[in-house]
């Protein structure tokens, strides 16, 4: 079976707003194409998703359709700005939404999201990518995500000074380098997964 990949995407700019981690996620993807991987992007902030803890928040709210998204994908791509040192509030919340998943368990009494792998993406002109990503990591890997080896990418531009990863002529190469590791590692962790699921007890 093809390994499918879902990459939500934590920008505050709705569409068709330019958007940098739009571009990073698409990039990523693009590498997961490469690899045999099906992929599909989601733009959080295009979608009402409540503020909560819970599966579903009631009528209205768009969480239930993208966590079916989630539930469907072998990889989960995060990908966030940086905002004063840390990640978007659309990326929090998608962390506080995941929290419900904690809660849901396989046939076999796993938790959901056993056997599924986290990766992230961080963009900004600030410092902040290096606790973004182990805020991300920390609570995927609380809800069930398994992350791979250097399984996070992240462009931070020169500090005190303008300019987004979208605004770059060409991808720097030790970006690439590290888009290429995360795909390589994502996904052959996820193949591994696939053929041996966490033992139940």
């Amino acid at each position: 079976m093809t390994l499918r990949v879902l990459a939500l995407t934590c920008t505050l700019k709705p569409s068709p707003a330019k958007s940098s981690s739009d571009l990073i996620a698409r990039q990523l993807l693009g590498l997961f194409a490469e690899r045999g991987a099906t992929g599909e992007l989601v733009r959080v902030v295009d979608h009402d998703v409540r503020p909560g803890v819970e599966a579903d928040m009631g009528d209205g709210d768009a969480w239930p359709g993208i966590r079916r998204k989630i539930a469907a994908a072998d990889v989960l791509l995060i990908a966030t700005p940086t905002w004063v040192g840390h990640m978007s509030s659309v990326a929090q919340r998608v962390l506080e939404r995941l929290d419900a998943e904690l809660s849901e368990t396989d046939d076999e009494g796993r938790p959901a999201m056993f056997g599924k792998v986290g990766v992230a993406a961080v963009v900004g002109n600030e410092d902040g990518a290096h606790k973004i990503i182990a805020d991300l990591f920390q609570a995927l890997n609380d809800v069930g995500f398994t992350v791979p080896a250097q399984g996070a990418t992240y462009w931070n531009g020169e500090a005190m000074q303008g300019g987004d990863y979208q605004d770059l002529d060409e991808t720097p190469e030790a970006v690439a380098s590290t888009n290429a590791t995360l795909v390589r590692n994502a996904v052959h962790l996820a193949d591994l997964l696939r053929a041996q699921q966490y033992p139940a007890k």
